[in-house]
């Protein structure tokens, strides 16, 4: 497959600034409806907010917004075969179900001293930047979303020339940001009518949930390759 036509600027008309408009509204939406599906992002938000505040959502959402540009960049330059080949998916799943091991020993070891009394801000381990873009990265189904629905998605917006892709990505990491701000401010809040108890098992179901996701992601990746 060759690289995609040139995204160049064009002249922006009110025909195009509307057609600009509803690429935004459009990505914005479809970016809430996988936002919203739980996956290994969703549950290191969870995890990490309880710990470090409302401020972790937004931060792990711009390491997942530095990866997907990154990834754009990579699909305009032709990079969408490789990203469908069963090989990628294999490696990616295995990478990935061994990042979500590691995050998930992590929390389990941490289970008996974990306490909501502990001062927002002061567990500062791991960048939430990197920890964004790895657990983005170790989902080998965020990939094929790109591949396959975001590829499409990009094919029409770059009829508008960059513009077109830049409203498109702004539309859909917009949404991401409003969903999982959303998720970490909750979580922060809610903080304050957790006990001790009732902390601890929420991040050891997130633990969990990783671990499920994982063996979940190297099994098919295996099956798919037998």
């Amino acid at each position: 497959m060759n690289s995609f036509v040139s995204v160049e600027p064009k002249l922006i008309t009110k025909t195009m600034l509307t057609s600009l408009a509803t690429i935004f509204f459009t990505s914005l939406i479809i970016a809430f409806s996988g936002a919203m599906m739980p996956g290994p992002l969703l549950t290191v938000t969870i995890s990490e907010s309880s710990k470090r505040g409302a401020m972790a959502g937004p931060l792990l959402i711009t390491g997942h917004a530095i990866l997907e540009l990154l990834l754009i960049t990579g699909l305009l330059l032709g990079l969408a075969p490789v990203l469908k080949h069963d090989m990628f998916f294999l490696i990616s799943a295995l990478l990935g179900g061994s990042i979500m091991f590691w995050m998930a020993w992590g929390m389990f070891r941490s289970l008996p001293t974990l306490s909501v009394n502990t001062q927002e801000g002061t567990e500062r381990k791991g960048n939430l930047l990197v920890t964004g873009a790895l657990m983005s990265l170790a989902n080998p189904y965020w990939i094929i979303w790109w591949a396959t629905i975001g590829i499409g998605y990009i094919f029409y917006s770059q009829t508008f020339g960059l513009p077109g892709i830049v409203f498109f990505f702004l539309g859909h990491i917009t949404g991401d940001y409003i969903w999982y701000t959303a998720i970490s401010t909750a979580v922060s809040k809610g903080k304050k009518l957790f006990t001790d108890q009732v902390y601890r098992i929420l991040i050891g179901i997130c633990g969990t949930f990783l671990v499920g996701f994982a063996v979940y992601l190297i099994m098919t990746a295996a099956n798919n390759n037998l």
